[in-house]
């Protein structure tokens, strides 16, 4: 394995249970808490991720939160987090339960997706295979493969391909090609006519 495939980790990242594939770049002032993060993937900084599953080839934007925490509004008196992080006040034990909750809530992100500056994607969603979270954007419910989702809350505006190529590309898998291959195909990812003339 070359060098280069080493995961690259900026300044100020902690990464609690977290799972970093090949050539994976995580920019600085991250914050990953039991994360996967598949090969290629990277992030642009200031990120915070939580329980989640992200596939190969995802580009994630600066300030991108993924499963970000929730307070409990409406089922206790105060909201403030000593309720559940009551050490950090020397309070007491914390409330596991209350973090058992967005655990059991994973996201789980498709390979080559693009997630915009800024966006959010909130507990339990799934985004499909090569979608796009459009900058800002608030995503609460599942995506697509493909689709283009923009907005407070995301809705879809568009798809980056017809059903029938979507098919194609889903049966292909290219994400799952080695790096060799993937050396080999380069000229063709630049050539999107050529690539479904030879592939799909």
């Amino acid at each position: 394995m070359s060098n280069n495939a080493q995961p690259q980790i900026g300044n100020n990242v902690t990464l609690t249970k977290t799972r970093l594939g090949d050539y994976v770049h995580v920019a600085d002032d991250a914050i990953f808490e039991e994360v996967d993060l598949g090969d290629y993937s990277y992030t642009s900084g200031h990120n915070q991720i939580a329980y989640a599953t992200i596939g190969k080839f995802v580009s994630i934007a600066s300030y991108v939160r993924i499963n970000p925490g929730n307070h409990p509004t409406y089922q206790r008196i105060a909201q403030h987090h000593f309720t559940y992080r009551s050490s950090d006040y020397d309070l007491g034990e914390d409330d596991e339960a209350f973090f058992d909750w967005r655990r059991e809530k994973h996201v789980v992100i498709g390979h080559d997706v693009w997630i915009g500056h800024n966006a959010v994607i909130m507990p339990g969603v799934t985004i499909g295979n090569g979608a796009v979270i459009g900058t800002s954007s608030v995503v609460t419910k599942d995506v697509e493969p493909y689709a283009i989702v923009a907005g407070v809350a995301a809705k879809q505006i568009g798809s980056r391909f017809s059903a029938d190529l979507i098919d194609r590309i889903e049966k292909c898998q290219w994400w799952n090609w080695d790096h060799k291959l993937l050396q080999k195909r380069l000229a063709d990812f630049r050539d999107l006519e050529g690539f479904i003339n030879r592939y799909l």
